[in-house]
């Protein structure tokens, strides 16, 4: 029997300081829904689900409620769910009104033939499996709104900023590795934009033999060298987990300008976090104890 882990992220972005307690306090929410799964041994799955719902529920990160704004002052919500047993994955992209994005990623991994929906499709997708609904109105917070001008003020047109991608990753008591990624993307974003969240290998990856990620950050960089790939590539090369965290890292700096976070699991239960923005906001369970960080 394998001890579970569990670490969850709460986005690598310059979190300002009005935001600080709170991430921390959702993150300690989320790590410890999941715990709680896998303490009373359940999936891997099950636990990733619980540690994201929590921050899809939670106005303080950009995913589900409190998700940041597109240039038209809309939500538009991706999320992605891997399963390293073996290697299924499901995602999600463009949700206008589902209210856990991560359950209907589940859903499209478990209960269909595909692996990505996106927009109306996905949203009838939620109708069929009865997930929950919100509303635009529901969705959109203030903290989304002040955000928004914020951006309105500074921002060059087509530019973007805010990077509060939600995650999490756990190993369970039977050695299997599950992570799940959830966004509601970049403010000012155009309509449409979809990033590195529901994309495997950039978002996120689980295979047993090697480890799980999830990452957070500018997505346009973490696709253009599949972030989460990557660090499962240099770990199977024989690096430790936190040194392929940092040199993944380090690889997208030098040759996208690009900047993000991410966490990692590898298969005997050793965690890896590093970021290259200004905070990134974690929380882990290991042996019962709780660590956090920001």
């Amino acid at each position: 029997m394998v001890k579970p882990v569990i670490i969850v992220h709460g986005g690598a972005w310059g979190i300002p300081d009005r935001l600080v307690d709170a991430n921390i306090k959702g993150v300690k929410e989320s790590v410890k829904a999941g715990w709680k799964v896998l303490e009373a041994g359940g999936s891997a799955l099950d636990a990733v689900v619980a540690a994201v719902n929590v921050m899809e529920d939670n106005s303080s990160f950009d995913a589900g409620i409190g998700s940041v704004l597109t240039e038209d002052r809309t939500v538009e919500m991706d999320a992605l769910i891997m399963d390293g047993s073996n290697l299924d994955a499901g995602a999600v992209a463009g949700l206008k009104d589902v209210r856990y994005p991560i359950r209907l990623a589940r859903k499209v991994m478990e209960e269909t033939p595909h692996v990505m929906m996106i927009g109306e499709g996905a949203n009838r997708l939620a109708d069929e499996f009865g997930l929950e609904r919100i509303t635009q109105e529901e969705l959109v917070t203030e903290e989304a709104r002040l955000e928004f001008e914020e951006w309105s003020e500074k921002a060059e047109y087509g530019d973007s900023f805010g990077h509060d991608t939600v995650g999490s990753v756990a190993l369970d008591r039977d050695g299997n590795i599950a992570a799940a990624t959830s966004t509601g993307g970049v403010t000012g974003k155009k309509v449409g934009r979809v990033g590195d969240v529901p994309l495997i290998g950039s978002g996120g990856y689980a295979d047993n033999r090697v480890g799980g990620v999830s990452t957070t950050g500018h997505g346009e960089a973490i696709m253009r060298v599949n972030l989460a790939k990557l660090v499962l590539t240099y770990m199977e090369m024989g690096m430790h987990i936190q040194e392929a965290s940092d040199k993944a890292l380090g690889y997208m700096a030098l040759r996208v300008n690009g900047s993000g976070g991410l966490i990692a699991l590898d298969a005997d239960g050793n965690m890896g976090h590093a970021f290259t923005t200004k905070r990134m906001v974690w929380a882990s369970i290991k042996d019962g104890e709780l660590e956090t960080g920001i």
